[in-house]
């Protein structure tokens, strides 16, 4: 089953940008997973193709209209990936006049029963998961949906409620193709036959719900500093071990809200904050 990911964006052209080269890239020409792009000003209904406006109670920027975003959505819904939006692998691109179908619940291919996600990129959204990432790559494919702007008028979500409304990460970017991209190249690597080994998906950082453990290469010296004699050993079950002793190291230290998460930890907050340890029998 091909991998189908179709983009809502103004800046169609960025697509399929990096993902165009190296793993994703030959993965692309194989035919692994399609890219195909839908640029909402084809469904603006006045000459200038409008699809912002100043947002409602003043303020500074602009607001994508939920009428010009949803008529964008609506049209490759329900819709088989060859029909979709122009792109490589993708088909071809829609006509202005070409009809609008009812709410976006894409359905598998096969018609097994589920729905292809809809994802928005916006900082307001919350943040996306690994394993969210390995559920989205299990399925047909994904639909995203870029932000721009102010972002998006919030009727779209209510109208829309399929709609998950995701971030990379507490940043604000431009817009949301370069997330979108960042999102498409963490399910595209975990495709079968991507990578080369079958591990390699599984031994790195969040999928255990811990960081990855310091890797090491040749020379066995550089500047003084030594590989580690352990990794040098050849005994697997020391190795493992102390691959999971650093992994949860790094953990505690870099990122408290992950290690209180693996652990049931309540000291500290997702923010690194210091907080009482509560008497867990009270």
């Amino acid at each position: 089953m091909t991998f189908a990911a179709t983009i809502l964006t103004l800046y169609p052209e960025m697509f399929p940008g990096p993902l165009g080269v190296s793993l994703a890239g030959k993965a692309l020409e194989r035919g692994d997973w399609t890219c195909a792009t839908v640029n909402p000003r084809d469904f603006a209904t006045d000459k200038h193709r409008t699809v912002d406006d100043t947002p409602a109670g003043g303020g500074a920027g602009m607001v994508l209209k939920a009428d010009v975003m949803a008529a964008a959505l609506d049209s490759v819904a329900n819709k088989p990936s060859h029909l979709q939006g122009g792109g490589l692998g993708g088909g071809q691109a829609p006509s202005d006049r070409e009809q609008k179908l009812p709410r976006p619940q894409t359905p598998f291919p096969e018609g097994v029963g589920a729905s292809v996600p809809i994802l928005a990129m916006t900082p307001r959204g919350k943040p996306i998961t690994q394993e969210r990432i390995r559920e989205i790559a299990s399925g047909p494919g994904v639909t995203i949906i870029c932000g721009r702007f102010e972002g998006f008028d919030e009727r779209l979500f209510e109208a829309r409620p399929e709609i998950e409304q995701v971030s990379l990460a507490d940043i604000v970017l431009s817009g949301g193709e370069t997330a979108a991209i960042a999102i498409l190249d963490a399910c595209i690597r975990l495709l079968p036959g991507v990578m080369g080994a079958a591990s390699s998906g599984h031994e790195e950082s969040f999928e255990n719900g811990l960081l990855e453990y310091p890797q090491y290469t040749r020379p066995f010296e550089w500047e003084g500093r030594t590989i580690p004699e352990v990794l040098r050993s050849g005994d697997h079950a020391k190795i493992a071990a102390w691959r999971k002793a650093m992994s949860e190291e790094i953990t505690r230290l870099r990122r408290p809200d992950l290690w209180e998460r693996y652990t049931g930890d309540p000291v500290r907050s997702a923010s690194g904050v210091q907080r009482k340890k509560k008497d867990l029998d009270q």
